[in-house]
């Protein structure tokens, strides 16, 4: 059975972007294309809305998402219950993390893996950790790796790798928004931190715990920047641009953890899970349940 071209529709259909597809999909964007739209030949309706800026999904490419996202599942379920039991499990496992956890965390996990089953063909995706949740149910990836959310969407479930503490840094070199930070009078602390420029995190578990800890203590947070990855906020403290706040493991890897200092407000923000996400239908799966497996 020839699922490429699922394969090849679902990574434009979560990129939105003939370019990033192509680099997924290790073709050039002209085989992409023309992939595409055999498969839309083929099935005799659209499923991108596509011009010269943008590519959006039609609804029959909406509901198409569905199918070939479950078609490629039953397959790999299939192929896998169809070889020998004793023969050595092979395919391919995608796996998305961030940069810092790909030498961190992940790296124990893939070598072990890697160790134990050599045929499988390991697809390793990095960017942001808080995409992880998304791209676990958008089906794109099989495991993913990322913080544990306050609600964890129906059909995801997750596996504790570790716990991390979550830190505000400051530049070392600016002394003036080092005591402003260290400030530790209760009364004072609005006024001090409204004038602190603050690099966030756009969205996910440490921006959550920003907004929760901001409203406690009745600050309007002055935002400096919002950013994508926890790495980039090292990097723009270390440069100066304000205080930010980061998790201890991404500090700790960080080579710029020289730059910027640890300040210490009179009540800190909570620690967080991290840890693996999956499809509880991917557990079928035998090669995501020899990852989930070797991890337990």
């Amino acid at each position: 059975m020839e699922t490429k071209n699922l394969k090849l529709f679902l990574n434009l259909a979560n990129t939105l972007h003939f370019g990033r597809a192509s680099e997924l999909s290790h073709i050039s964007v002209s085989a992409l294309s023309r992939n595409i739209m055999q498969l839309e030949d083929s099935l005799g309706v659209k499923l991108f809305e596509r011009d010269n800026r943008s590519v959006s999904l039609t609804k029959a490419g909406r509901d198409f998402v569905h199918y070939a996202n479950d078609t490629i599942n039953r397959w790999e379920v299939i192929r896998s219950s169809l070889q020998d039991n004793n023969q050595i499990l092979s395919g391919e496992l995608s796996v998305y993390c961030s940069v810092t956890a790909s030498y961190s965390f992940l790296y124990d996990i893939l070598k072990r893996f890697r160790l134990n089953y050599p045929q499988v063909e390991i697809k390793l995706h990095t960017g942001d950790s808080e995409s992880a949740v998304n791209k676990t149910l958008a089906g794109s990836e099989d495991i993913t790796m990322g913080a544990l959310p306050e609600n964890l969407p129906k059909g995801v479930i997750f596996q504790s790798i570790a716990s991390s503490e979550l830190l505000f840094i400051a530049p070392r070199d600016n002394q003036q928004l080092i005591d402003l930070a260290n400030n530790q009078q209760l009364s004072l602390m609005s006024q001090c931190w409204s004038k602190i420029p603050m690099i966030l995190t756009e969205q996910g578990v440490a921006r959550k715990h920003a907004d929760h800890w901001f409203r406690e203590f009745q600050v309007k947070p002055k935002i400096y920047a919002q950013v994508a990855g926890n790495e980039a906020i090292v990097s723009m403290v270390s440069l100066g641009f304000g205080v930010g706040i980061v998790p201890k493991i991404v500090l700790i890897n960080s080579p710029l953890q020289d730059s910027v200092k640890v300040v210490t407000p009179p009540k800190g923000l909570p620690a967080f899970n991290i840890g693996l996400f999956t499809l509880e239908k991917k557990l079928k799966s035998p090669l995501v349940q020899a990852f989930w497996q070797l991890k337990q």
